[in-house]
């Protein structure tokens, strides 16, 4: 049994939703509690008043995302929504039992089980987004925060790293405003610490699947490079909008990007270990974008020169820099790439030597363990597929919760092996 808390949502109106399987009732009622308007709760969320309407009135969950991101809107417990849904039994603080059959029915609706999973993979807040996307509508305004624009760019880059997508999306509005701000002075640096600000954006936003915006972030961070001189920064711009390229299914444009800032990275004589980890890092994406777009040739060799690359490379990366590639990271990447050439078996024994101890951080450490999940799941074994992702959410659950392709693993192990061992501890893990 879960419990809420006291007010509105242990009410008698609130419990009798929840026994009508009535989730859009809910959100109404959290909505009039606040005094907004369907309008309101619709910009809040990036829909229209007849979007929210229409989530209100139906008795059908069809866009679980959508109601999950008015849930927490309106403040409605998750809990609740769940039990609403029909996922999971419910006590409130009076002890009223609401739906005593419904974790039975969940267990047994594998529909239900993977929609539940659905539903709580939505980490990030609507209003987070809402806040992101206002930056990106014109020049954001500086936050007023006294710190040095690098000291803030790195503090995000700590919450990349150790997965906290979620306040890392709160802190980059006002990243974003500062980095504008430093670079009215057109100084190169600033330019540079500005276009690595947008990458960094971009990388977390195709981290939680949000490849419009991510377009968006990525060209500006091409821009900003470009005016900044910088090759490395210019490198790195051009890798992310490459991988959003690729997200967009445009494999031959993202291809087109990343062999060109290849080239450029070799230009540069490759004389600092800086230029050496850009190159290496280069190389890596291009052969997994190769890889994606099912030119095997092409990806193994360009995992190889990888390899060669790496070989100069110190066995940690560089702290603090754009690139921060190692021989290991390099033998993640070709676990990735075997992956996504479809040969589960080559991927295995890519990785078979990586441990955890072998990267710097949490984002990476996670990212080790989601990578050889997916290669045992293409090899059919949910066992394994299930220890793996329970790893990896010890380290950064960001990593597993916040990323669209491994939640589908999730609900696919949820719905189809729900008896296999780690399978309901992590299935329970992810939807806290």
């Amino acid at each position: 049994m879960l419990a809420i808390g006291s007010g509105v949502w242990t009410s008698a109106e609130a419990h009798a939703l929840v026994r009508q399987r009535t989730p859009g009732g809910l959100i109404r009622l959290g909505r009039l509690l606040r005094g907004w308007k369907q309008a309101d709760l619709g910009t809040l969320i990036g829909c229209s008043a007849s979007t929210v309407s229409r989530l209100e009135g139906s008795r059908r969950v069809t866009d679980m995302a959508l109601l999950r991101a008015a849930a927490d809107a309106v403040g409605l417990p998750s809990p609740l929504l769940a039990a609403a849904c029909g996922f999971t039994d419910v006590a409130a603080s009076s002890g009223t039992t609401v739906a005593h059959d419904a974790q039975r029915d969940a267990e047994e609706d594998p529909m239900r089980r993977r929609t539940l999973l659905a539903a709580a993979g939505t980490a990030v807040p609507a209003s987070l987004l809402l806040a992101v996307d206002n930056a990106l509508a014109g020049t954001p305004s500086p936050s007023g925060d006294a710190a040095p624009v690098a000291a803030r760019l790195a503090a995000a880059r700590g919450r990349f790293d150790a997965g906290q997508h979620a306040a890392l999306l709160r802190d980059l509005p006002g990243v974003l405003g500062d980095a504008h701000h430093a670079a009215r002075t057109r100084a190169d640096l600033d330019h540079a610490r500005l276009s690595a600000c947008y990458t960094l954006t971009s990388q977390v936003l195709v981290k939680i699947g949000r490849h419009d915006r991510a377009r968006i972030t990525a060209d500006r961070a091409m821009t900003y490079a470009s005016l900044s001189g910088s090759p490395l920064a210019a490198a790195a711009a051009a890798r992310e909008l490459a991988i959003v390229l690729r997200h967009q299914d445009q494999p031959a444009a993202a291809q087109r990007l990343i062999l060109n800032a290849v080239a450029d990275v070799e230009a540069t004589g490759l004389a600092t270990d800086a230029q050496a980890a850009a190159y290496a890092q280069m190389l890596c994406t291009t052969s997994y974008t190769a890889a994606r777009a099912g030119d095997r040739g092409q990806a193994l060799d360009m995992i190889g020169e990888a390899r060669r690359a790496a070989r100069r490379l110190p066995e940690a990366p560089l702290a603090g820099g754009l690139f921060r590639i190692s021989p290991a990271a390099v033998n993640l990447y070709a676990v990735g790439v075997h992956w996504a050439l479809g040969d589960a078996g080559a991927a295995l024994d890519a990785g078979r030597d990586l441990r955890a101890d072998l990267f710097p951080t949490p984002e990476r450490k996670s990212r080790m363990h989601t990578d050889m999940a997916r290669a045992w799941w293409q090899w059919g074994k949910p066992e394994q597929t299930a220890r793996e992702l329970l790893a990896a959410i010890r380290v950064s659950p960001g990593e597993v919760r916040d990323r669209p392709a491994i939640r589908t693993i999730v609900g696919d192990l949820s719905s189809r092996h729900s008896r296999t061992p780690g399978v309901r501890e992590l299935a329970l893990a992810v939807t806290r």
